[in-house]
């Protein structure tokens, strides 16, 4: 079961919505529970293969065994030090870019951990925490038909977990998955999608990453 914290904003969805095509069984969570359902809801009328339920992120947390984190940075820590007595020993995959804006223009935030992940690694010390899907269009994410083009970095100092969520990663169509290293690489994918973002306002467009030469 595949479950996510925060998941009825766009890069939850999404990456909800690709798992579900996949026939990953997906749990969507909410602090509102009646919003996670109808964010379910509307994945399935998507036409998705496996199951995706609606509920609140108590009950996601407890019922899933990989744990997506998709909630905005400044509700990181106490969204997960709420849930941390369901969260102990699971995999968790952190997808949270710490941003700024100021006149439409994104910027990076300084973590002191040094990345979201590290910060979440320091708060569920006794879980897997794998950083991934940071430069990854949500936008994209939500068109079920497209192939997205694109590689994902994948950051972990568990070697088992990144491996997973690797092999998760390349479910998507079109998506391949980069090993990128030890968690404490993460700060570099988060802070990319700052340019990312900027680059998309410059062109209008959703701009994703390639890695070329491996």
């Amino acid at each position: 079961m595949i479950g996510f914290i925060g998941g009825t904003g766009p890069e939850g969805r999404g990456l909800a919505l690709r798992f579900a095509m996949a026939g990953e069984k997906v749990l969507i969570g909410s602090r509102d529970a009646g919003r996670a359902k109808e964010a379910a809801e509307s994945l399935a009328n998507a036409g998705t293969v496996g199951s995706v339920e609606g509920k609140a992120n108590e009950d996601v947390a407890q019922e899933s065994d990989i744990v997506f984190i998709a909630v905005p940075y400044t509700a990181q820590r106490p969204t997960l030090e709420g849930l941390k007595t369901h969260l102990d020993g699971k995999l968790i995959v952190n997808v949270i870019a710490p941003l700024a804006f100021e006149k439409g223009r994104a910027s990076a935030v300084r973590v002191d951990a040094g990345s979201a992940a590290e910060e979440a690694k320091e708060i569920l010390p006794a879980s897997q925490m794998v950083a991934a899907f940071h430069n990854i269009s949500a936008q994209e994410l939500l068109v079920p038909e497209l192939s997205l083009e694109t590689d994902v970095i994948v950051c972990s100092d568990d070697v088992e977990a990144k491996q997973k969520v690797m092999a998760l990663a390349e479910t998507i169509s079109g998506v391949r998955a980069v090993d990128g290293g030890g968690l404490v690489n993460a700060r570099y994918t988060e802070d990319l999608t700052a340019l990312l973002l900027n680059i998309n306002r410059i062109y209008k467009a959703h701009s994703m990453i390639k890695i070329v030469g491996i």
